[in-house]
């Protein structure tokens, strides 16, 4: 196969190919023939389908998954025959020589040099679980299961306050008639922190004006960035009742026979998963910053970076939305106040991939299957979480690469120059 290439830059490069005509009909009637064998179409029997009729239910679905294969194998033979090292995916143009030509435009891994990880300082962090972090989980729990008893006394922290309200903004009212309803647990920041805190000290009944300022981004515009005058009227206060760690409470988490010390002993067993994720992020964050400084002035492909600063975005939108505040309209260019960060993120993945490939190192098979048990034993029924993976190509292969990337950055921690700093639990899983 003959395959010509240009460059357009200094990552960037651009081939043009062309599939071989005979293999993909070869393709297409081996295919169709098969098809033909055990296609079950009304008014024939199987296996005596006319070619013709076969070519006309199938024969559009084939091309086009012919031409998909064969496009991907074709490429692939151009990237190994000019020893490319491609960074991101590739653009895939038509090109100008008829049906069978494309053009590919592709981003290249830079040159790191040799990369030395023994050059590197890294904190490991550690971190125990005892049984003073096992009992706060279990009021954690207690927590979930509360229930509310009503009370005469002024609203304190940790009280449900059933209440009502409605804003001034200069001459436009919040709502136009009557009040909003609705209720709150003081202290969980459920409501802006202004109203919240003058609820402190209200009884059933009482009312208070409250002067607030909203911030100029607030979920609500006609509030948005103005002096606001908030009435709030409590109807109701109520204070937390937690349950007994009893044998019903203990069997309401799946421990049969409600023994504590099972229940004790599932729950460090789901601490110490939460652990060994918080430390993993820690050591990666470690190793990034320490990868990030030693290689800054490495010039990255501008299209993938590009992209991770779109995807960065699009996250961050997403995270406002799920807050309940209104991203409103987001310029054409927002991403570019994420392109350091994203530069900073692709280094990081390719200098992992290029470390994994200088040092020859392969996906752990027994970690893998660690890992995705791990991960099926938060489930109820962790078999059938198992096999989805097996059975979902690209769930599997997202576990892969997560796999492989904790690989190669415990292999470069235990390479570089480390110290270890203790941390309790708590510390440890804060980010």
């Amino acid at each position: 196969m003959q395959a010509s290439i240009e460059s357009t830059g200094n990552l960037e490069r651009r081939l043009t190919f062309s599939l071989p005509e005979d293999r993909l009909q070869t393709h297409i009637s081996g295919r169709l023939g098969e098809i033909a064998r055990t296609a079950r179409i009304k008014g024939f029997r199987p296996g005596k389908v006319p070619a013709k009729v076969i070519e006309q239910r199938f024969g559009a679905q084939v091309r086009n998954e012919a031409l998909d294969g064969l496009l991907r194998e074709t490429f692939d033979a151009a990237v190994r025959e000019h020893d490319l090292r491609i960074a991101g995916a590739p653009r895939i143009d038509k090109g100008e020589e008829g049906e069978f030509s494309f053009v590919a435009t592709v981003e290249l891994v830079p040159d790191f040099g040799d990369v030395d990880v023994s050059k590197l300082t890294v904190v490991r962090h550690t971190a125990e679980i005892n049984d003073a972090d096992i009992d706060q989980m279990i009021t954690n729990l207690r927590e979930q299961r509360r229930s509310w008893s009503p009370v005469t006394r002024g609203a304190q922290d940790g009280d449900l306050v059933a209440l009502e309200t409605f804003s001034q903004a200069g001459d436009e009212r919040l709502p136009a008639e009557g009040t909003e309803k609705g209720s709150v647990v003081i202290g969980q920041g459920m409501m802006f922190d202004q109203i919240e805190k003058g609820l402190v000290g209200l009884a059933k009944g009482e009312e208070k004006t409250l002067d607030v300022e909203f911030p100029a981004d607030w979920r609500v515009p006609a509030l948005a960035g103005k002096q606001v005058k908030v009435t709030v009227k409590v109807v109701d206060v109520s204070e937390p009742v937690l349950p007994e760690v009893d044998t019903d409470f203990i069997k309401s988490f799946g421990v049969k026979g409600g023994d504590l010390e099972q229940f004790r002993k599932d729950i460090r067993a789901n601490l110490e998963r939460e652990l060994k994720g918080a430390l993993m992020n820690r050591l990666r964050r470690e190793v990034g910053e320490q990868l990030i400084a030693a290689y800054a002035s490495v010039e990255m492909p501008p299209r993938l970076v590009d992209n991770e600063a779109r995807a960065m975005l699009a996250q961050q939108i997403e995270q406002i939305r799920r807050s309940g505040r209104n991203p409103g309209d987001v310029p054409a260019d927002a991403h570019e106040g994420f392109k350091d960060a994203a530069a900073k993120r692709v280094l990081v993945g390719l200098l992992v991939g290029e470390v994994a490939r200088k040092n020859d190192l392969r996906l752990d098979p027994k970690r893998l299957n660690e890992t995705m048990r791990l991960i099926a034993s938060t489930y109820e029924e962790p078999e059938q979480v198992i096999e989805m993976y097996r059975n979902d190509p690209q769930l599997m292969s997202g576990l892969q690469n997560r796999v492989m990337e904790e690989q190669v950055i415990d292999w470069i921690a235990e390479r570089a120059q480390h110290t270890e700093q203790a941390l309790s639990f708590q510390d440890a899983i804060r980010q």
